[in-house]
């Protein structure tokens, strides 16, 4: 395999793995899907106490519209509450409740078990590449994304 097929390669791997873990991370837990789980998790670490959707939207890189639909489900469940911002009620402010607290602390364990299984077979230095390389795409994206904006404008 050529420098050209081995890139093309990884980037059709990306998908497929993406793929793969979701619907593995799905059958994990009854009430959470991997995509409300990141919904969470973006939640927790937007660093304020009642993020907006907008501000957990770019936080996972996912549209308003996904986010909103997540959330929506969400609420339903008891796992958030979602309120108008009272200086500008066009925007929504989400607040996670005890229930998805206690059970995002039962999950804890699971968790920690799907990842090292999951990274079974990397010897520290594989995995210190892996992560260094992650970066780089992600930085690449990042620059991309910027890229094509400006294009827009």
């Amino acid at each position: 395999m050529n420098y050209l097929e081995k890139k093309t390669y990884i980037f059709g791997m990306i998908f497929l793995l993406s793929n793969k873990l979701q619907i593995i991370g799905d059958k994990m837990d009854p009430l959470l899907t991997v995509k409300q789980w990141l919904f969470l998790a973006g939640v927790l670490k937007c660093g304020n106490e009642n993020p907006s959707l907008s501000e957990i939207s770019a936080r996972i890189g996912s549209s308003r519209q996904n986010v909103k639909k997540i959330a929506s489900i969400l609420e339903k469940q008891g796992f958030i509450s979602m309120k108008r911002d009272n200086a500008d009620a066009r925007m929504l402010r989400i607040s996670l409740t005890d229930k998805v607290l206690i059970h995002l602390k039962k999950r804890t364990e699971m968790e920690q078990q799907f990842i090292e299984e999951l990274f079974k077979d990397f010897k520290s230095e594989e995995l210190l590449l892996f992560f260094s390389s992650i970066k780089k795409l992600e930085k690449n994206l990042i620059e991309m994304e910027r890229g094509h904006e400006n294009k827009e404008e």
